[in-house]
C-alpha cells in the first residue's frame, strides 16, 4: 500500500470501510494513536459550564461597541 493510501485510510472513514480485511491489516496504526475521552474529560474541556437556564438571544449576542441595536 502506498503512503498516499495509508494516509487516506487514516483520514477517510468511507475509504477505510471499503477496504478488504486483508488490506486493513496491512495498514500501520495511526501515529497519534487511539483517543478516547470520558464525559468528565469533555466537561473539563468545555470549562465545565452548563447553562442552568434556557439560552436567549442575548446569551449569544456580542454587544455592538457603538451601541447600535441589531
Amino acid at each position: 500500500m502506498s503512503t498516499f493510501d495509508v494516509i487516506r485510510e487514516w483520514k477517510d472513514e468511507e475509504y477505510r470501510f471499503g477496504l478488504t480485511a486483508e488490506d486493513r491489516m496491512g495498514v500501520p496504526d495511526h501515529p497519534a494513536g487511539m483517543m478516547e475521552l470520558t464525559d468528565s474529560d469533555l466537561d473539563d474541556a468545555a470549562g465545565g459550564q452548563k447553562p442552568d437556564f434556557p439560552p436567549t438571544y442575548e446569551t449569544y449576542c456580542v454587544p455592538d461597541p457603538f451601541g447600535r441595536v441589531a
